[in-house]
């Protein structure tokens, strides 16, 4: 998931519509839980073996609001993926959690998630291409399992050096960078400052502008919010009203109410992903990392980026975005940035909003396992 709302929105190009924070909350439905332990070993025959000391996850509600949308071939379930889950210290200092499935023959994978995700996210890809890569999904710093330091300054560009450093620590070979909303901009910030071949190719599914709102200047209607924007920033910053606000955002039928906004495919939002956000918002540190990341700097825009990437490119957007809109100022770039670039390629998905593999998964692969297939392992 991309952005929280059209007001607390790290990557969105629309201002504030309308707001579903202050919908009638809905009763408690059990939790996935994601595993509490992991272990890593290494071995001469693979790059790691991973296992999960606890996992369980509960039932869903007998009635969702939602009918869950048939699983698509070569799905794994949600559970399995957190079963796959390991966790490697970055720089000595800081657990991030990553799952591994698969291991194929082309280059390996890196699935980077969006504003307020996980690897959960990717439940609909991962057994799809895991069945020809290997295939990684982490945890970037501050959600999902990860951990959540206290008083950690995010930025885009720490985000880009931890998926740096994990490609040349725990991958140890060229990589297919996938991200979503600022997981895509973490990974063109990552291919951008790359200098040891790291970064195979980039798969970018909508572009985030920015970590936050303030990175669209260039856009009227931002330009109009900016003093409110300020002034959300100064309230976040008071650790009462930030809670207040915290806590109301991630009630489940406000997410759900958020993530119906954000997709096109009605059906995918289903009580699954409102834990796969829910869940890790109720962690320790979940409240320090959304104010740090919705008040701080935006970071380095793609526009002024992708020109130093030489690496191919695809670029999917779902067309149905209302936070990073094909009108918009960065979608705009994007739409027509293969008549100045001949390494990059962009496909619109029709009918899809800000999270298409999630969103419509199956058009998703349409585009990109053609894609993948055509790329020659160096």
């Amino acid at each position: 998931m991309g952005c929280v709302c059209y007001l607390v929105v790290p990557c969105c190009d629309l201002p504030l519509t309308t707001c579903p924070f202050f919908s009638k909350p809905s009763p408690p439905s059990p939790l996935l839980q994601l595993p509490t332990k992991f272990s890593i070993s290494f071995s001469t025959s693979s790059p790691f073996v991973a296992s999960a000391a606890s996992g369980s996850s509960s039932s869903l509600d007998d009635k969702p609001k939602l009918r869950k949308p048939p699983s698509p071939p070569h799905s794994i379930t949600l559970r399995s993926i957190y079963e796959s889950c390991c966790t490697w210290q970055w720089r000595g200092c800081y657990t991030i959690n990553f799952s591994k499935i698969g291991n194929g023959n082309g280059a390996p994978l890196l699935l980077v998630h969006g504003f307020g995700a996980s690897v959960g996210h990717w439940r609909r890809n991962m057994g799809v291409l895991a069945e020809s890569y290997t295939v990684f999904a982490i945890d970037l710093l501050g959600f999902g399992a990860s951990e959540k330091p206290a008083g950690f300054a995010y930025t885009m560009e720490a985000w880009a050096e931890l998926i740096l450093d994990f490609m040349d620590e725990v991958i140890g070979m060229p990589t297919v960078l996938i991200g979503n909303s600022v997981g895509s901009l973490a990974c063109v910030i990552a291919a951008s400052e790359s200098r040891k071949g790291l970064v195979r190719a980039l798969v970018l599914l909508n572009c985030a502008g920015g970590m936050n709102n303030k990175a669209i200047v260039d856009d009227w209607r931002i330009k109009i919010l900016l003093p409110l924007l300020w002034l959300f920033d100064f309230l976040l910053k008071q650790r009462g009203i930030a809670s207040a606000l915290f806590e109301r955002v991630k009630e489940r039928e406000n997410l759900r109410n958020i993530l119906l906004s954000v997709y096109g495919n009605k059906e995918s939002v289903d009580d699954e992903l409102v834990e796969i956000i829910k869940g890790p918002a109720d962690d320790d540190g979940a409240l320090d990392a959304f104010v740090s990341i919705v008040t701080g700097p935006p970071g380095p825009n793609p526009i002024s980026l992708m020109p130093r990437i030489s690496v191919p490119v695809l670029v999917l957007w779902g067309d149905q975005d209302p936070f990073t809109p094909l009108d918009g100022p960065v979608g705009k770039y994007f739409s027509v940035l293969p008549s100045r670039l001949s390494n990059v390629s962009v496909c619109v998905v029709e009918g899809v909003g800000h999270c298409p593999h999630d969103d419509r998964p199956d058009l998703v692969h349409e585009k990109l396992l053609p894609w993948l297939a055509c790329l020659q392992v160096p």
